[in-house]
Formats: structure tokens, sequence, C-alpha cells
């Protein structure tokens, strides 16, 4: 009897443990099947849009909201794990749903300063650019400016309507609701011109064919189209713009922008008529090629044979004209440096005159600058700081002495080198031998090509001996020697890195 009780207890144990097993095993699907609505829903945003701004944003024929806007926000609704809905309805109102809060973000509007005082923006999207329409008999137009006293028909409250509004234009303005209104009115007579977005225009025009309707200037205005939001919500645009960012990253913006921004490009050319029309336009070219360059190895043969006959003849005169070349150039060498000294004599006589006149009156401007310092420092003492050419006196008292030395040194400069330049250029038929300072003739030579020097490099050393005995020879004719080193050292530098160095 006890073995008995024992055996019934033991296959009750694992009767109950293998319950507990079953409710262990399957407690997971009793917790997964709990409704979703008892854990807090997440918030639907409402996203507010034109219902005829195609291909940005429209109602397509089921009234379904449809476009490039649209499908941008979805595939950012999805990539962020956010509700939305749309609400279509005319441009006017969608700007003032913003305002009042019934919707919460603007999927596309063109950004203004003026519009930034009540909204916040994204980072543009897309480019939109507006254009001038207007029926073909109508003269046409290539600036805003030429709308003055015409009758403008623009959509209410679009960029453009506040554009020209800013503009003066408000009197001539003809609103409408949607930018195809404004499009039909047109095409029916009414009014001159209608200014609206270029492709919305362009997308109208085709699937409507208002075929007397043409832009006639095509970009007047860029704008930035952007998501936008009411002052305040900038949490809500944060998480759009980085979903913007997700879409670009993966490449999910490209596509839907070339989906519905490449609407209007042109239509795409079979291949099967591709190679027809290649086929009778290039089998013909093909034969008349294929003749051409039998005809043309006959002609290159001949030519080369003439070629060969030429080429002596060629040699010949070549030769000859390079020996009258060499002639030529050395009398024009000859010619040029005869009238050099001529040239420079005058000029230095030109440059002379008004020299002499700054070195005859800087001493005198010297002095009275000293005469009046006394009276200037009498009144900037007892009456404080003041006004003397413009600049305060405080720093004038310094600069002007400076200024008046910094001038006589020039002017002493300009008369050093005009001196210089008359000697270079002085023709000495006896070539005199004299007693020369090395040192000197090279520094004269060296400030001769100072500019050519400048413009070559911006590394040049030079390094004068001290110790270099005064030698027998020409001065004239040793500048021009090392003029002529400093030039072809210079013509030879590749860039202004590389560097000169003159050393006695």
């Amino acid at each position: 009897m006890p073995h008995i009780n024992r055996s019934r207890i033991m296959r009750m144990n694992a009767a109950v443990i293998a319950l507990l097993a079953l409710l262990v095993l399957y407690s997971p699907t009793v917790y997964a099947s709990t409704p979703v609505a008892e854990f807090p829903s997440q918030p639907i945003i409402t996203v507010g849009g034109d219902r005829d701004y195609p291909p940005y944003e429209f109602l397509d024929e089921k009234g379904q909201p449809a476009g490039y806007n649209v499908d941008l926000t979805k595939a950012i609704a999805e990539v962020m794990g956010i509700k939305v809905e749309f609400r279509f309805g005319a441009w006017s109102d969608m700007r003032h749903a913003l305002i009042n809060g019934s919707v919460d973000v603007l999927q596309g509007i063109s950004y203004s300063g003026d519009r930034t005082r009540t909204l916040t923006f994204s980072p543009p999207h897309t480019i939109i650019n507006h254009a001038i329409f207007a029926r073909k008999e109508t003269p046409p137009v290539s600036t805003i400016e030429e709308l003055r006293g015409r009758e403008i028909i623009v959509f209410r409250d679009g960029i453009m309507h506040d554009h020209l509004k800013s503009l003066g234009l408000e009197a001539n303005l003809v609103m409408t609701e949607t930018p195809d209104d404004a499009l039909r009115l047109l095409a029916a007579g009414s009014h001159d011109y209608a200014v609206l977005a270029m492709l919305p225009g362009m997308y109208i025009i085709r699937e409507h064919k208002l075929s007397n309707l043409i832009p006639v200037a095509k970009s007047i205005s860029s704008q930035k189209y952007c998501y936008a939001v009411k002052k305040g919500n900038e949490e809500l645009l944060a998480r759009f713009n980085e979903g913007m960012a997700i879409l670009k990253k993966t490449g999910q913006y490209q596509e839907i922008y070339d989906r519905w921004l490449g609407v209007l490009g042109p239509p795409k050319v079979a291949w099967e008529k591709v190679v027809w029309f290649g086929a009778m336009v290039l089998g013909p070219l093909l034969l008349i090629l294929v003749g051409t360059v039998i005809w043309s190895r006959t002609l290159q043969k001949r030519v080369a044979q003439r070629t060969e006959e030429l080429a002596l003849e060629v040699v010949e005169r070549k030769r000859a004209l390079d020996e009258l070349k060499l002639h030529q150039d050395k009398l024009i060498q000859a010619d040029k440096m005869a009238s050099l000294g001529i040239l420079v004599a005058g000029v230095a006589h030109e440059i002379n005159n008004p020299n002499g006149l700054i070195l005859l009156n800087m001493p005198i401007l010297r002095e009275v600058y000293q005469d009046a310092e006394e009276v200037l420092e009498a009144r900037y003492e007892s009456k404080g700081d003041f006004t003397l050419g413009g600049l305060p006196y405080s720093r004038m008292r310094n600069e002007v002495p400076h200024l008046l030395e910094e001038m006589q040194d020039g002017a002493n400069r300009i008369k050093r080198i005009v001196e210089e330049l008359k000697d270079f250029a002085r023709q000495d038929t006896s070539a005199k031998v004299e007693t020369v300072d090395f040192n000197a003739a090279v520094q004269t030579a060296v400030r001769l090509v100072d500019s050519s020097i400048r413009a070559s490099t911006n590394r040049f050393e030079t390094h004068y001996s001290p110790s270099l005995q005064p030698i027998l020879g020409n001065a004239q004719k040793i500048e021009q020697v090392v003029v002529n080193l400093i030039l072809n050292a210079c013509q030879a530098l590749p860039n202004m890195e590389c560097g000169i160095s003159l050393t006695n």
C-alpha cells in the first residue's frame, strides 16, 4: 500500500511539472497578444500641402495627396518612425492653418526673411526657379521691372505674390487661388502675364494643352523650397531634418527627386529607332568614307614624293633665312642701343625736373612743420586731441616726421636710379679703362633690374666681398655683363620659390 501511494505521488509531481513547463512555454504569446492600445499611442503629425501645385504636391484623380513633397514626407515618416496625415487645400488656407495650429508642418514653402518672423524653416530640399509666362502674341519681357504698368496674374500668398508686393507692384496684381487658375486665365486672353514657378507652370501647360502659352523669361527668381513649422515647434522640424539627412545618405531622396522633378525632361528614344536611323545615316557615310580613304592613300603617295623634293629646297631656304634674320637682328639691336641713350636722356630729364622740385621743397616742408609743431602742441595740451589731415593729431605728431623722411628718401632714390640709368645707356665709344669699384658696379646693375628680379623670384641673395680691391676696367661694360647674367637667370627660373644667389 505505501508503495502504491508513492508511485501515485510521483505521477502527480510529473504532471504538475509538465503543466508548469507548458505555462512557461506559452506565456510570451499571452503578452504579445496584449493590444497596442494599452500603451501610450504616438501622436499623429498633420502635414499641410497645396491641393494644386504639381508636380510638387497636388490631389490626384482619386482625390489623394500625390507629388514630390508627399513621397518625400512619407519616406521621412517611415525612416523616423512617425505617423503623419495630410491635409490639402488652397495655399492661402494652408499658410493660415500652420499659424493657427491646425496644421503642424508645411512640407513645401519657399524661404523668405519676412516669413521667418512667424515660421522656422528647414534646410532647402530643392530650389524652385520662377518664370514669366505669356501668350505667344504678347510682347516678350526678360525682367520683373518690365512688368510695371502691366496686369500680372499670381496665385494668392505665394512667394512671388510676396516678392512682387515688396517691389511695389501690388496695384498690378490679379489674384488666383492656384497656379492652374492663373494659367487658364492667361490662356483665355485675360490680363498680360503670369508669374509662377517654372516647373509647375510647364507641367500645367503640358497636362491641359495650353499651347498658346510660353515662358518668356525662364529664371527671374530662384527660391529655397523647405519644410516649415510655426516658431516654437523646432523639435518637430529637427526630426524632419534628421529624416531628410538619412534619405540623402541612402539614395532615397535622389530617387524621389528623379521620379517627380524629371517629368518634363525630353522623352527617351527607343534603341530600335536609334539603330535604324543610325544605319540609314551611317551606311552611306561609311561608303563615302571607304572611297575617301582609298583616294587619300593615292594622294599620300604622290604628296610624299613631292614632299621629299621640297624638303631639300626648304632646308636650303631656311638656312638662308636664318642667316638673313641673324644679320637683321644684329642691325635692329644696334639701332635700339643707338637710340636708347637719346630716349633715356629725354625720359631722365622729364623725371628729374619734378623730382628736383620735390628735393628742393622737402627741406622747406620739414622746417614749416617744425615751426608749426609748437603751435600744434600748445593746442593739443590746452584743448586735447583734434583732427589733422583727417586723422587724430595724437597719431599724426609721430607720423608726419616719418612721412617727410620717407618722401625725402624716395626722391633721392629716384634721382639715383635715373642717374644710373643714364650712365648705363650712355654710349661709350672709347671703351676707356679706369679704376672701377667692382662691388659698386654690381650693385648698380642689381638696382637697374630690381623690378625683373621681384617679378621672377622671392629669394634673391647678394654677397659682396668687403676686401675686394678696385680693378682696372670699364664700369659700363661690367654693368652690362651683370645685367645680362641676372636677366638670363630670371628667365630660367621655373617658379617664384626658386632663388638666385649673386656672390663677388
